[in-house]
């Protein structure tokens, strides 16, 4: 069962602080957590769940925990290998460009993703579009304007996202793993429930910060502080 207590956030960030030195821990972790919040908006046993952006397999073993039936996807190679071997029915492939049926899947799922993606509106009607009606999109991402919206150029995006890559490289010497305006995007929580506001196969169930506590889920809701104050925004929603 999903709880959003302070020490559940506290938990979160400790294992996020530490996410270069023991990527294991801090995505087992945040895996199990999400398996968690997602099973409190709708029950996993049987369900046919697509992971859009499923990585290595962290989340695989999480959701298979839960009883889904998961099937993930990944259009980056070296991030369904990063733990050797891709994991079990994981498929390359482009969150803009779903290799899925319309209306085929239960839950339709997606961690920290489209601020990678160029085309983040595409990528969330594919998500709508492969729902069953009555299903389930659970969505989370990194609003620009968060304290992580640079990734690991931040705090340096708030200065622009080319001005942040650049000093990073000059920093260290290599190029940041997710480049600004290649691998990586400005994209806004409140852009994203824009975009919901205007579609007629999906309705939104709740908008809310991941990994704060309950009593401060209100952020979600302030225009301008829900980008710098949510670190990652969470929409839920059900297809028509």
């Amino acid at each position: 069962m999903h709880a959003a207590t302070l020490g559940r956030s506290v938990k979160l960030f400790r294992a996020f602080r530490n996410e270069q030195t023991d990527r294991d821990t801090f995505y087992r972790t945040l895996a199990e957590d999400s398996a968690n919040q997602v099973e409190s908006f709708t029950s996993l046993a049987g369900k046919l769940l697509l992971d859009v952006g499923g990585g290595p397999g962290y989340f695989s073993e999480a959701f298979r925990g839960k009883g889904a039936r998961y099937v993930g996807l990944d259009p980056d190679v070296g991030e369904l290998s990063a733990r050797g071997a891709p994991g079990q029915d994981m498929v390359r492939a482009s969150g803009t460009n779903l290799p899925v049926r319309t209306g085929s899947v239960d839950v339709c799922y997606s961690s920290n993703v489209l601020e990678h993606v160029s085309e983040p509106h595409a990528m969330l009607a594919e998500m709508v579009r492969v729902t069953k009606p009555g299903g389930t999109v659970f969505l989370s991402f990194t609003p620009w304007l968060s304290p992580w919206g640079g990734h690991e150029t931040s705090p340096w995006h708030y200065l622009g996202g080319d001005f942040a890559a650049r000093r990073f490289a000059a920093k260290n010497g290599a190029e940041p793993k997710n480049r600004f305006g290649v691998s990586l995007f400005a994209f806004s929580f409140g852009a994203a429930l824009g975009w919901l506001r205007g579609r007629e196969d999906a309705v939104l169930v709740r908008a809310f910060p991941r990994y704060h506590p309950s009593w401060a889920a209100w952020v979600a809701h302030v225009p301008g502080l829900r980008e710098v104050a949510s670190w990652n925004a969470v929409l839920v929603m059900r297809r028509l």
